[in-house]
């Protein structure tokens, strides 16, 4: 067994479908083929950590993930995620790897998630791409939107002018059309394709500023005590997804759409059972749909499979 560096990661990251990959896994979980127990989670006075485990049925792994949140760490001029994955042999419970990818993997497969919800919900012409925050997934969020839709005009919100600056002169981004703005409410006025991606714990989008037609993927709220998304959003929409039904009747957009009253524990529709057309997903140009991604363990399964499959010849 040896340890695969976060450079070996990157090396071979280009050559996997990561997208199909999370499609495959949403998929397979809502068919009933995972076991995937409650996240594990310790919150801490300056940061979070989310241990999130699994298999799917038959596959020759099975995963346990660590990934954590400190979003102070900016100022210390140090990277807010981190995090290891760690692949077992499900036969004989052999430890085959360990993923050293200083939480890169959990920022991949998020961003490919928002990138499925969007090629399965969102308009089919999008004229203008939202996204709600300024820090790497907001980064990746966009950069893999970038191969599902063909709109390339996009508005970024962001709390201060040094961050929005930031994300504006960020290279990888140099294909997209990028405007900023501090005032949230330009976001649903202005665009039709919106992802959030902060972690904060008061609503930042309010229904009465939403546009027919507008499909919202909230990635930011994984705990139950975050929420980017008025309530009123998820009550007026006309589609709402979740990744795990299970997971977000305790955590997420949906759980707290919930605890407000604001919806019926019945109302919401799985990603994988859309991805498979057991479910319909968006039937017109008109609706409002959300997405709710509260990250499931099946991804992190996908994702380091993946991985250790590119390297194994090499470890």
């Amino acid at each position: 067994m040896k340890t695969i560096s976060l450079e070996q990661i990157r090396s071979v990251l280009p050559g996997i479908d990561v997208v199909a990959a999370m499609e495959e896994g949403f998929v397979a979980y809502s068919e009933g083929r995972c076991i995937v127990p409650p996240v594990g989670e310790l919150l801490l006075e300056k940061g979070e950590v989310h241990i999130k485990y699994g298999c799917i049925k038959g596959d020759e792994f099975y995963v346990i993930k660590v990934a954590s949140g400190f979003y102070g760490n900016a100022a210390l001029g140090l990277p807010t995620g981190s995090g290891l994955m760690l692949l077992f042999n499900q036969e004989t419970g052999e430890l085959a790897t360990i993923l050293l990818d200083e939480g890169h993997l959990t920022d991949i497969r998020t961003a490919a998630a928002g990138a499925v919800a969007a090629k399965h919900l969102a308009p089919k012409n999008v004229s203008k791409i939202g996204i709600v925050g300024t820090g790497v997934q907001a980064r990746l969020q966009l950069l893999f939107l970038g191969g599902i839709v063909m709109c390339r005009d996009v508005l970024v919100w962001g709390r201060g002018a040094k961050q929005l600056e930031e994300y504006s002169a960020e290279t990888s981004l140099d294909t997209f059309s990028i405007e900023t703005t501090t005032d949230a409410a330009r976001i649903q006025k202005e665009c039709d394709l919106i992802v959030t991606t902060t972690p904060s714990k008061s609503p930042l989008l309010f229904f009465d500023h939403l546009r027919p037609g507008t499909h919202i993927t909230a990635v930011g709220s994984d705990t139950s005590e975050k929420q980017e998304l008025e309530s009123g959003i998820l009550s007026h929409a006309d589609i709402v997804v979740a990744d795990s039904i299970a997971q977000c009747l305790e955590r997420g957009e949906i759980f707290r759409a919930l605890s407000d009253g604001a919806m019926d524990a019945n109302f919401p529709i799985e990603l994988g059972k859309v991805i498979s057309g057991e479910s319909a997903g968006r039937t017109d140009s008109e609706q409002i749909t959300v997405a709710d991604l509260t990250g499931v363990a099946v991804q992190d399964i996908k994702i380091a499979e993946a991985v250790y499959r590119e390297l194994r010849s090499e470890v």
